[in-house]
């Protein structure tokens, strides 16, 4: 704990959970929940209008802060949310598939730090993994795999994207598995491994901490029919009306103040009134919102299962993104770690945002675009890679029941990523 820096006071940031925190009979569970590419402004507690009521219900019984902040891409973001340090000091200050010879910019976790799972697993916690990994570069050697790194059990892609149907470097513990029946999608999967984390370890003696590391709402846009459906027609309007809905919004719920005006479009994208194949790029909002509905609930079924415990009320849970909207536009070709030649049932997947190409199933390969990660963003500009704030500004939940007296509230207390560990260790 001694190698952290301490950017705010982390009783200052604990107490910040809700003016008076009691203190629980027995220490905490702790369940640490991230999601992948998502903007400020994406769920309902923050005033998006894509449905999450999972999420929105933890806000009722916890916190929501309005100042948070991680570092604006996936790796460092995931090393300094594991380790408690700024990510240079890990070694991972950029992406892993991108090394440089700095100590800083290794691209694999270094061994001058320590993860959150290192910490607890021997102060008596069950240490548990769901998800995306993505703090090591993918070779034969596993050295910083999690159950390298203080995990007992672990299930997810150490890589940093993949096929939601048919990942790559898909793995349980420390071997390879392929994905599991005909109806195989990511974001289940990972809830449901999570949900059996919390069945085998929920009613034992020992407190557990759960890492859910879900991928979604990072491209390719795959979601199922079903909850894409939901969302039909809702984005005709297009992404300058869905901007100012959601400035509304997030102004009366006083997630952002009045006097903090709408930034303006990027000058990249066109009006929407302007925009050509306004269908295609419907579309890809609606597969966009249906990844994030799908996420919450999964959400909903590892609240169901610690409620089942009986370990809802002494659990700490921590939602937050790991950096904003992805402005990404794919080129076919483009992403080709992470992209099978093929689907399962033999389809040849064709990459990249394409008019015309209708995002969704499993044979395409396409991301959301410039235009919706403005939406997204609302009301920041820029993205993900910048650290502007529309990069770095996530939504953060604190719900623990048993210790937060004041439930439902706000707080505009800034805090960052290297806050949580040390708030998990204390």
């Amino acid at each position: 704990i001694s190698l952290m820096p301490a950017l705010y006071d982390r009783r200052q940031f604990l107490a910040s959970l809700g003016s008076a925190v009691a203190k629980p009979a027995r220490r905490p569970n702790i369940v640490l929940m991230l999601a992948d590419d998502m903007g400020f402004s994406d769920i309902g507690c923050y005033g998006g209008e894509i449905a999450t009521p999972n999420l929105d219900r933890l806000a009722q019984r916890g916190i929501r802060f309005t100042h948070f902040h991680n570092t604006a891409r996936c790796c460092p973001t995931r090393a300094s949310l594991l380790t408690g340090l700024y990510p240079h000091q890990t070694g991972v200050g950029h992406m892993v598939d991108n090394p440089k010879p700095f100590p800083g910019y290794t691209g694999d976790l270094n061994r001058h730090c320590v993860t959150i799972a290192e910490v607890l697993r021997p102060a008596g916690y069950r240490t548990l993994m769901s998800g995306k990994w993505h703090v090591t570069p993918v070779t034969e050697s596993k050295h910083n795999w999690p159950l390298q790194r203080g995990f007992d059990r672990y299930y997810g892609i150490i890589h940093g994207g993949a096929s939601y149907f048919d990942p790559v470097t898909l793995t349980r513990g420390n071997q390879p598995v392929e994905p599991e029946g005909k109806d195989f999608y990511l974001t289940d999967a990972i809830a449901e491994n999570a949900v059996g984390h919390v069945q085998e370890f929920g009613r034992g003696p020992d407190p557990f901490f759960l890492y859910v590391a879900f991928t979604s709402p990072h491209w390719p846009l795959h979601a199922l029919e079903a909850d894409v459906a939901k969302y039909k027609g809702r984005y005709k309007d297009g992404w300058d009306a869905l901007r100012a809905e959601r400035h509304r919004r997030m102004i009366e719920m006083g997630v952002v103040e009045k006097r903090w005006a709408l930034t303006p479009r990027d000058s990249r994208v066109a009006a929407w009134k302007d925009t050509p194949n306004r269908d295609w790029h419907e579309r890809r909002m609606e597969v966009y919102a249906a990844q994030i509905d799908r996420m919450d609930q999964g959400v909903g079924r590892i609240l169901g299962a610690l409620e089942a415990a009986g370990a809802d009320r002494n659990t700490l849970i921590l939602f937050l993104a790991d950096n904003g909207g992805c402005a990404e536009e794919l080129k076919p070709g483009a992403a080709a770690l992470h992209i099978p030649k093929t689907t399962r049932d033999g389809r040849v997947v064709r990459s990249g945002n394409v008019p015309g190409l209708m995002p969704g199933a499993g044979d395409t390969y396409q991301s959301y675009g410039i235009g919706w990660a403005n939406a997204s963003n609302t009301p920041f500009r820029l993205y993900k890679h910048w650290v502007h704030e529309g990069g770095i500004s996530t939504p953060l939940i604190a719900s623990w029941p048993a210790a937060i007296r004041k439930q439902g509230g706000l707080t505009h207390q800034p805090g960052h990523l290297i806050d949580l560990m040390a708030t998990c260790a204390d």
